[in-house]
């Protein structure tokens, strides 16, 4: 991985060296190493057709074991392109049960070590007398990944040819060969793991059955006095790697950047980004955003860039950026709204660029706090007395504290995400911390040694970071304590970043929130207070420390019964409130509500809870900072608590009292449940004034991308709601890039404009009913249609579902239950399957190709009339609708449409079932910003018709 430090990277290159000398005494000592080929993944459905295995003694392979498994069914062709297994070679080949019943008598009890062990067991323990094969299988994946947590990959191909062992070749004998070269290699690894370490996973949790044990138990006995310090080996990887610290840009009277003719030879033929991608074809509007983003850098100006699909944004703008950061010695920023594009900078663009650029180039991600493990608990859980929360095998619990161990020990940054951990049976709360519970200044490796606080630290020595929008705006909120100092950043995915903003700068406080906080919190016997009672027990200040306790004790109580009141008098006031949610109310707290009889019964509930809160918080942060002078680590969980209920107590008393007019405020309460999930809730009415104010003055240069910004032509809707309108005249400059796709040939749009009223709802509920049948039949299926509201969605799917299952196709519902990445991993994977969605899937949602051929929006996205943002700002502004509710939901159209067309070679209908759409004039706005220059209007009934027709002359 990048970023290793070179000492580990010297460890690792003499591995297979010092592997020819060492000798690990019995554990290498009469173990099988084993791999077997199947005809698929799935031991469900695929049998055996090969086992191999080896007995080693030290570093010799003994005897070997190798045969072919005849399967009962034929092999599929891919795999004998794989394997090279044939047919014809397992046609007298041994049954499963007797090349198992042979396997066993080879093994003969003794630990099986194979690579992805639990794939190659399941296959062997599906066959009759498998598991009698052995009692102990060691995965040498897993244990690779604790040996060697530097390696960017622990695929047996992979480590075989790094450290010169055996080839790989899918065949079962050859990859046992490959894995007995590796087998010694990592138990080397293993012993250089720090001192002492292998005693502490050995001694972890010894009533857990764990086939890791005994090696680590063997290693530690070679150095059997050594103690472990996670402080001290954190210590040693930082002071091995320390970069260069970055110069912050507003210490430069300007940046130095390349001439435009120097971006645009980066993009010509032979160029840089040629050289990143030998098949690149230059493409103009991509030139032509790299040297808007280098004009907008050299000139500390802003842009607002819409480009269409196919530009190739993200090159676009790297490379000016990175010429910025590395002619300077300043770090730039990137920020992106979703996972799988900061994943495609940072481990495909931004490493391809690195090679290329002359100079090179330093990157890092910055991500939230449940992707970094958290120290403190890592050491907690090691503990035999700390609780195994999990309710699979305890063991994958222990593994993963075991590579995350390894882990830290050899890499100065990193999170969690690529290290294998099977997070399905591993409790990810037990090992990662949220900000809100973070100790801070009391945990022993704030700031520099904890992942998430050193983050930012080494993320300002770096010349790109690569962040999301929720930390972005987590960072404006904390005034910038986040992030480092960066001063140019790319905002890629914008359209989404006033809403993320508003989330994110959201106060709430819920129900779900406070009863976890007074359960963690506890009381006289339990939780963190009952904790630190009994652990001050028998002090020298005990008396002192007792009566505090008790009167925090007793005001935590008060205060967590007044909070129940609270959220009981919420759900009270849903009752009265109008909300058109279908399961959720979300009410405005308006002024009719306030001066309602309702509220009027609810204030004085509500002000006593805050004097509650304000109490309990008072006495809890006195306890903590008068045992802190003495015992800081005892304190540590009631002073998360402290902050909590003080967290808690701002935002009831904000909401309760409504004076400060920025905010919008509501109530949210979840009507299929009696009690529980009830919320108070304030939003920043204007995202933009709040960005214009504490973030914008302190940027030089922002560059906002999207292919979906503008409204018709203008961009004054996004340049308002980001704060842009606020600056100086000649601070940003907007402008939009057309899509290097062919719209107009690829995607055909069709408004059925005599679709009822949808007030009218036995009417419209008909005609969708019929139009959506016919759509599916035209279309065969791959079409995914988008609603607005649950209630709609799932009374159509029932009417619509057996219809198209009485002709063969498939129809899917996004249930309240359903995974949505499961539903798309089955959309995508099932070329004719359809799917009825949500919000969810009207964007970021990519099905390229014959998988969606079709999009149906049934109604346009407006905003609720009833929605809390909608109601405030129609109080305050005569034009809200129009200012707001209709752009919002134009984009959100032009969003949904860009499902549709996500490659050159794509194809497919828009249908828009809205007769608003002609019969309003705002029905134009919707029309003119979609990426096509014309639309088909016909008549709901003829639809179906007109799809088939089109169908057959786009039929590939």
């Amino acid at each position: 991985m990048a970023g290793t430090p070179e000492f580990i990277v010297q460890n690792y290159e003499t591995l297979a060296e010092r592997a020819q000398t060492r000798s690990f005494g019995l554990i290498e000592e009469d173990v099988i190493v084993l791999d077997a080929e199947t005809t698929g993944l799935s031991v469900q459905d695929n049998r055996l057709i090969e086992i191999a295995a080896a007995r080693l003694r030290g570093r010799e392979i003994v005897d070997r074991f190798d045969t072919f498994v005849h399967p009962g069914v034929p092999i599929p062709d891919e795999i004998v392109r794989l394997t090279g297994i044939t047919d014809a070679d397992v046609a007298h080949a041994p049954s499963p049960e007797e090349a198992v019943a042979l396997l066993e008598d080879f093994v003969g009890g003794c630990p099986v070590i194979a690579h992805n062990a639990a794939f190659d067991r399941s296959f062997i323990e599906a066959v009759k007398g498998g598991v009698r094969v052995s009692d102990v299988w060691i995965d040498s994946l897993a244990l690779s990944r604790i040996a060697l947590p530097r390696l960017s990959s622990h695929k047996l191909s992979n480590l075989a040819e790094l450290f010169g062992c055996s080839a790989v070749s899918h065949r079962a004998i050859d990859d046992v060969e490959a894995l007995c070269g590796v087998w010694r290699i990592l138990l080397v690894a293993l012993s250089d793991l720090p001192r002492g370490l292998m005693r502490r996973l050995a001694d972890m949790h010894p009533d857990v059955p764990w086939s890791y044990r005994p090696i680590f138990s063997f290693l530690a006995g070679e150095d059997p006095d050594a103690i472990f310090s996670l402080a001290a080996a954190r210590t040693e990887v930082l002071r091995a790697q320390a970069p260069e610290e970055r110069i912050d840009a507003d210490n430069l009277p300007f940046l130095s950047m390349p001439t435009s003719e120097e971006i645009r030879a980066h993009y010509a033929p032979g160029g840089l980004v040629n050289r990143m991608y030998p098949e690149y074809e230059p493409r103009t509007e991509q030139v032509q955003m790299a040297c808007e983003v280098r004009d907008a850098l050299a000139t500390g100006t802003h842009r607002v860039i819409e480009a269409g699909t196919g530009v190739g944004k993200s090159i676009a703008y790297l490379v000016p950026l990175a010429e910025a950061a590395r002619r300077n010695r300043v770090t730039v920023g990137v920020a992106t709204k979703s996972n799988n594009l900061a994943d495609q900078l940072i481990y495909h663009e931004l490493p391809r660029l690195a090679r290329e650029i002359e100079g090179g180039l330093t990157f890092c991600a910055l991500k939230g706090y449940d992707h970094y493990p958290c120290l403190r608990k890592l050491e907690r859980l090691s503990r035999s007395d700390a609780e195994i929360k999990t309710t699979r095998d305890p063991a994958d619990t222990l593994t993963a504290v075991a590579v995350i161990y390894a882990y830290v020990c050899q890499s100065p940054t990193g999170d969690l995400d690529g290290l294998g951990i099977r997070w399905r049976s591993v409790n990810r709360a037990d090992l990662t911390t949220p900000s809100r519970e973070c100790a801070r200044r009391l945990c022993p490796f704030f700031p520099d040694k904890c992942l998430v606080h050193g983050a930012r630290r080494r993320a300002a020595r770096v010349d790109v970071v690569v962040t999301n929008h929720s930390l972005l705006f987590r960072n404006v909120a904390a005034d910038g304590k986040i992030l480092p100092p960066i001063r140019h950043w790319v905002v890629d995915e914008a359209h989404s970043i006033e809403r993320e903003a508003r989330r994110q700068w959201a106060v709430t406080v819920s129900a779900d929130e406070s009863r976890s906080i007074f359960e963690r919190l506890g009381g006289e016997r339990s939780g963190a207070l009952g904790q630190l009672i009994r652990n001050l027990a028998g002090s020298d200040a005990m008396t002192l420390y007792m009566g505090l306790s008790a009167k925090a004790v007793a005001t935590v109580q008060r205060a967590s019964l007044a909070m129940a009141e609270v959220f009981d008098g919420v759900r009270d006031l849903a009752r009265r409130g109008r909300s058109d949610g279908y399961d959720a109310a979300n009410i405005w707290i308006g002024p009719d509500m306030r001066e309602s009889d309702g509220w009027q019964h609810f204030l004085p509930i509500a002000l006593t809870a805050v004097d509650a809160l304000e109490e309990a918080q008072r006495n809890v942060s006195s306890l903590v900072e008068t045992v802190a002078e003495d015992k800081p680590d005892l304190v540590v969980d009631v002073a998360d608590g402290a902050r909590r209920l003080k967290e808690m107590l701002d935002g009831l008393d904000l909401i309760v009292k409504g004076e400060n007019d920025r905010y919008v405020y509501s109530l949210q309460v979840n009507r299929r449940l009696r009690a529980g999930g009830e919320s108070l809730t304030a939003e920043l009415l204007d995202v933009g004034e709040m960005l214009a104010e504490r973030w914008l003055p302190e940027v030089h240069t922002a560059i906002f991308t999207s292919a979906t910004i503008s409204i018709a032509g203008a961009f004054n809707h996004f340049e308002r709601a980001v704060g842009l309108d606020r600056l100086p005249q000649g601070s940003s400059r907007a402008l939009h890039l057309d899509s290097s796709y062919d719209f107009d040939e690829n995607m055909t749009v069709v408004v059925a404009g005599d679709v009822p009223d949808p007030r009218n709802r036995d009417a419209y509920l008909g005609t969708l009913e019929q139009l959506l049948v016919d759509v599916h039949i035209a279309m065969g299926g791959s079409a995914l249609t988008l609603f607005t509201n649950r209630r709609d969605m799932e009374d159509l799917y029932a009417r619509v579902e057996p219809k198209l299952a009485a002709v063969g196709l498939e129809l899917a519902c996004q249930q309240r239950s359903a995974s949505a990445r499961q539903l798309r991993d089955h959309f995508i994977s099932e070329k004719s399957s359809s799917l009825f969605a949500l919000k969810a899937f009207w964007e970021g949602f990519d099905a390229s190709g014959d998988t969606l051929r079709c999009v149906v929006i049934p109604k346009l996205p407006f905003s609720s009339p009833t929605d809390p943002l909608a109601c405030e700002r129609g109080l305050r502004e005569e034009r809200a609708w129009a200012q707001y509710a209709l752009p919002e939901a134009v984009l959100e159209v032009k969003q949904a449409a860009g499902r549709l067309i996500r490659s050159s070679s794509d194809v497919g209908v828009l249908v828009l079932a809205d007769s608003r759409l002609v019969t309003k004039g705002y029905g134009k706005k919707f029309l003119s910003s979609l990426p096509t220059s014309g639309y088909q209007r016909i008549e709901s009934n003829q639809v179906g018709r007109y799809l088939e027709l089109w169908r057959r002359a786009h039929e590939r």
